[in-house]
């Protein structure tokens, strides 16, 4: 099987639920989960760490049970039984049968037997593997495989049902690598269940959505239920009745275990106008699909572009006013029509008086005026949504508001402090000023004084370390009659640029005839100027820049000058037009395989021994470093299969399982301590 695997997913690795963390002191352990049901217990298991898994896939394990306790009472002698002394996986061509169905089958029989092991794009994955070699690679993939699929964990010999129990008794389940201990040194790792302890799966926790322009933003606590699900089902509706999944695989996102965000996110597109209604399901590491989560239902509507301003008022009676208002043509469409609405305080309560007013329409009548009145004009979306414009205070008698303020001017310090000043308006019965403070030049301001301030200067304070690059101010004058003048024009004042980039991050690497292919997305800062590859080797003291790449030119580099066999690490960081630097992001490390294949084993030949039915294989190799050899063999027309594995120290093999009048064909290699190969030597033999 020589599959590659391209595969973009986000992993939410094994190891979650079994901790590999270990010092370089402690032996490589097996590690067993569980899970009850009603008439049967759920067993997995794995060794943690990929050489040791790589051995256990050859030798496989033994499990066995201890019945503790019957009956609430612990029992003087443990009762022990040997469920299976051979847990393993099922043959390479019963995987290519599974992989043609199953695309974790694919993975797992990729990781267990390919020939090579490349992993091709992938994106996120850079980053969860971004310090393996190629067992490592196999390792993870081959975990995840096991995680997702439970059918494939048992193929694999990692899992195992247990259906010959009893409700009142409870088992210790002990797992044994059968690695030779001479060979690798493991230890053992055991779970303690019964079906008393079962419990039905929990629904998902704190699912809300938010729906919002084309899109619907979906959250729900993930962090309480991690040590039970892994990953979860999205499901939509559009009727409430029939529900469709989202993705052809379950949904896992990373959770960092110190990580304060307890939430998992998903974005879903939606057409606007449309009711959707949304559940979600979790899903376990046995394979179990719990129960549905609360449903969340809701409509994507379009934001109106744009706000109407009250612009003038013309009093033409103690009770009549004639109002005028702006509004871009190009809005038009965009709108059913215009509402006017009033209230006797400018803190709320506006209902609407005058209603059903044409999209083209700049002005309107009220006649029924109060001492006080506040007006506001409202845009009507053809989607239902809405943009009230600021308040206009009408009063019968004075009502001509004060002269648009000008001269409006400022500055911003490198501390984020904000002294604004203009010209003072010159109308004897001028109140103060009302400033307006906005983070986009295009969206309604916020006002920043509860009342009218009393001086043409203001002072302010904004953040300089936030995503907005820009600060943008205006001013109202106010009247003794709350009569408001035009804004002030729009004063931009530009943030001191305190804040670093954000840093960029390595996506995917490949290594290919001794080239190592790096591929990152960009910082998405819009002042970046250059990114920097740096490269550090297992034995040197600092980085070395060996790339950089003006503005957004570059997303991937070819690192050619390196060495077969050497670790190396890699990072990269963004700096912007003035001089700050991002984090650097973090290391991806590679060791560049050795790629040429030793010369294969000398002097192998075998003789035909009728008299004692065997065939005599002899050779001689004489590599330094080899670990030991692979022995494989086909016969007639059947493909070859590996036979034996044989320690380094062996010379000769005496075949005695033959069949009489068949042809056998012997191929053999020798396996380094470095998991490199040599090339194969081949013999055929008529017996």
């Amino acid at each position: 099987m020589n599959k590659k695997i391209g595969i973009a997913i986000i992993i939410l690795l094994f190891g979650q639920k079994f901790s590999f963390a270990q010092s370089k002191e402690q032996l490589p352990e097996v590690k067993v989960i569980a899970r009850a049901q009603e008439d049967k217990i759920l067993l997995r298991w794995t060794l943690n760490t990929p050489i040791a898994w790589r051995k256990g896939n050859r030798y496989g394990y033994t499990l066995e049970r201890y019945t503790i306790s019957r009956d609430r009472k612990t029992l003087p002698n443990p009762e022990k039984l040997i469920i299976g002394q051979k847990f393993m996986p099922v043959s390479m061509m019963e995987w290519e049968g599974i992989a043609e169905t199953s695309d974790n089958g694919a993975i797992m029989a990729q990781a267990l037997w390919g020939e090579s092991f490349v992993v091709e794009g992938g994106g996120g994955l850079a980053s969860i593997i971004n310090r393996a070699e190629e067992q490592q690679q196999r390792f993870a993939f081959g975990l995840y495989a096991a995680d997702q699929d439970f059918e494939i964990a048992k193929k694999a010999g990692l899992g195992y049902i247990d259906t010959n129990i009893k409700p009142n008794e409870k088992y210790l389940y002990k797992v044994i690598s059968n690695i030779p201990q001479f060979e690798l040194k493991t230890k053992e790792g055991g779970v303690y269940i019964g079906i008393i302890d079962y419990e039905p799966l929990p629904e998902p926790v704190d699912f809300v959505g938010i729906f919002q322009d084309g899109s619907t933003l979906l959250s729900w606590d993930s962090k309480l239920l991690k040590n039970t699900y892994n990953s979860y089902i999205i499901e939509r509706s559009e009727n409430g009745s029939t529900f469709k999944r989202l993705g052809d695989i379950p949904y896992a996102a990373i959770n960092k275990e110190k990580s304060e965000n307890n939430r998992t996110l998903y974005i879903d597109s939606i057409t606007n106008d449309k009711n959707y209604i949304y559940r979600i399901k979790g899903v376990s590491s046995f394979g179990e699909i719990g129960p549905a989560s609360n449903v969340v239902s809701g409509e994507g509507k379009k934001v109106l572009k744009f706000v109407p301003y009250l612009k003038t008022k013309h009093i033409t009676s103690e009770s009549d006013v004639e109002l005028t208002w702006t509004f871009p043509e190009e809005g038009n469409n965009d709108i059913t029509g215009f509402t006017l609405k009033r209230s006797d305080t400018d803190r709320g309560g506006y209902k609407p008086v005058v209603t059903n007013i044409p999209p083209t329409s700049r002005k309107v009548s009220y006649t029924k005026l109060r001492a006080t009145n506040y007006f506001k004009i409202t845009a009507n979306g053809k989607n239902n949504n809405q943009r009230d414009s600021f308040s206009m205070l009408v009063q019968p008698i004075d009502s001509i508001p004060p002269e648009k303020p000008i001269g409006l001017e400022g500055k911003v310090d490198s501390t984020g402090v904000v002294q604004l000043q203009w010209k003072p308006n010159t109308e004897e019965d001028l109140m103060g000023y009302r400033v307006y403070r906005g983070n986009l030049q295009h969206e309604e301001y916020s006002q920043l004084t509860e009342s009218p301030h009393e001086n043409y200067t203001f002072t302010d304070t904004v953040k300089v370390k936030s995503l907005n690059t820009k600060v943008y101010y205006r001013i109202i004058a106010v009247d003794q009659r709350y009569n408001k003048s035009e804004p002030s024009e729009t004063l931009e004042l530009v943030k001191p640029d305190v804040i670093p980039p954000t840093s960029p991050v390595f996506t995917s690497y490949t290594i290919k005839n001794g080239v190592v292919l790096l591929e990152w997305a960009n910082s998405s800062s819009e002042d970046v100027e250059t990114h920097y590859i740096y490269r550090k080797g297992k034995d040197d003291l600092d980085w070395s820049l060996i790339f950089q790449s003006p503005k957004f030119k570059n997303t991937t580099y070819n690192d050619s000058k390196v060495e077969q066999g050497k670790y190396y690490s890699y990072t990269i960081l963004a700096r912007d037009q003035s001089g700050l630097e991002s984090t650097p992001a973090p290391p991806v490390s590679v060791i560049v395989p050795k790629t040429t294949l030793k010369s294969g084993v000398k002097g192998f030949y075998a003789t035909v021994n009728e008299i004692d039915k065997t065939i005599v294989l002899t050779w001689n190799y004489k590599e330094p470093e080899v670990a030991e050899f692979e022995l494989y063999r086909a016969y007639n027309k059947k493909p070859s299969l590996l036979y034996r594995v044989l320690p380094v120290e062996t010379k000769r093999f005496v075949d005695t399982g033959l069949t009489i009048n068949s042809n056998y064909t012997y191929i053999i290699r020798a396996i380094f301590n470095d998991g490199t190969y040599s090339r194969y030597s081949t013999i055929k033999v008529k017996y």
